[in-house]
């Protein structure tokens, strides 16, 4: 792989000297997440619904102002969320919880332009609180999520339609309930797909509920949308949102992370030991159960830059982090020549659902963060972490 590597990724024609950043890093390229947004903004134009960044997804402040320039604002999943979207990103706030805690329920509404319910126990709770907040702060709206129970998501623990889901209330339940106050519905049943699933679920959704969505101003249409992957139906997602708001005479919102971040993103670390036991297996100073949690809990395999199946090239190696979590382990690669202590590795597509779900398990440094241009060859060390980031967080 080599000690001194030129890495080329994003849409711009620069390439990137490793070298000249700290180990591990995140790399964001500040190019492509404006593509990206160029993407949704059309789609905003275009349909007349309204796009937020899922902060749970991408929270990376330092790209707020560009993020803030095509997108009406955020979603966030609790009052952290929604107090780095009220104070970084602007625009509006839209937050969701499973469930509130009485003691931040109205920090959370002051900070939100939209708060959703997961239960009608939740609403009813706080009901009469909320309703008298609103009197005197009219910016506020509150919607309930919906659970059509419909399943479209290939991985059981990334689907909220399961059996005995905690998330959103089923049509049964809204039988005889009284829905005052109410001015929306939201759902989110998606992940990491295109749009076939989406009209699938509109197509359930329509037919369950639309008694409710007749009585509403807004249906939030959640995450999961790849709109910004190149095979994505981008013209058929228009139509569908077009049509679905003069039915109902709603507002349409979306609110994709990822398709934010999409590729716009790497991990770089570096080998630190190569032993064998069995096979080949290298240690880097990445830890998937710290860095990349979602290797584990999905799983998958991510794609480094330069490497190949098992098998595929002459060198296989095991690849694994620095923790002492035994199964801390990245994953089987392929490489052209044997690694070496102090060659570095390019992990692909890392700038989604990674930082936010960062651990500093056994002491393990998070990865600093870099913004990147690679148009213009401009690069920014933005943050680096140390042990004060390990402790502050212990006692």
């Amino acid at each position: 792989m080599g000690k001194l590597k030129k890495v080329h990724f994003g849409m711009g024609e620069q390439e990137l000297v490793t070298e000249a950043l700290p180990s591990p890093c995140y790399i964001v390229d500040e190019h492509a997440i404006k593509s990206n947004l160029k993407i949704l903004a059309d789609i905003q134009e275009r349909s007349g619904a309204k796009i937020l960044l899922a902060l749970k997804a991408f929270s990376m402040f330092a790209v707020a102002p560009l993020v803030s320039k095509y997108l009406h604002g955020v979603c966030a999943s609790g009052l952290n969320e929604a107090k780095l979207g009220r104070e970084e990103f602007g625009g509006e706030v839209h937050t969701y919880a499973a469930a509130y805690k009485e003691s931040e329920l109205l920090d959370i509404a002051k900070l939100s332009n939209h708060m959703v319910f997961n239960s009608f126990s939740q609403w009813e709770r706080f009901k009469d609180t909320l309703i008298q907040y609103q009197k005197q702060h009219p910016g506020i709206e509150y919607g309930l999520r919906i659970n059509p129970e419909h399943s479209e998501g290939a991985t059981p623990i990334y689907d909220p339609c399961s059996p005995c889901s905690r998330m959103g209330i089923p049509l049964k339940h809204f039988k005889d309930q009284d829905l005052s106050g109410i001015s929306g519905i939201h759902f989110h049943t998606l992940c990491e797909q295109n749009f076939a699933p989406l009209e699938r679920t509109l197509d359930v959704i329509e037919h369950r509920f639309g008694h409710v969505l007749k009585n509403m101003k807004w249906v939030n249409f959640g995450g999961g949308h790849h709109i910004t992957r190149e095979d994505y139906d981008r013209e058929a997602l228009i139509r569908r949102i077009k049509a679905f708001q003069k039915k109902y005479k709603v507002q349409v919102y979306l609110e994709p992370g990822e398709a934010i971040a999409l590729n716009s993103g790497i991990l770089v670390g570096e080998v630190l030991d190569t032993i064998h036991n069995g096979m080949d297996l290298a240690i880097l100073d990445i830890s998937a159960t710290c860095h990349m949690p979602d290797v584990l809990e999905m799983p998958y395999r991510p794609s480094i830059q330069g490497a190949g199946e098992p098998g595929e090239k002459p060198y296989t190696y095991r690849l694994g982090g620095p923790s002492c979590l035994a199964g801390d382990v990245v994953g089987d690669y392929s490489f052209e020549h044997p690694l070496q202590i102090g060659d570095k590795l390019v992990f692909e597509d890392m700038a989604i659902y990674t930082m936010v779900k960062n651990t500093t398990f056994n002491g393990i440094n998070l990865p600093a963060i870099a913004l990147w241009n690679s148009k213009n060859g401009k690069l920014k060390l933005v943050k680096e972490f140390g042990y004060s980031d390990f402790k502050n967080r212990l006692s």
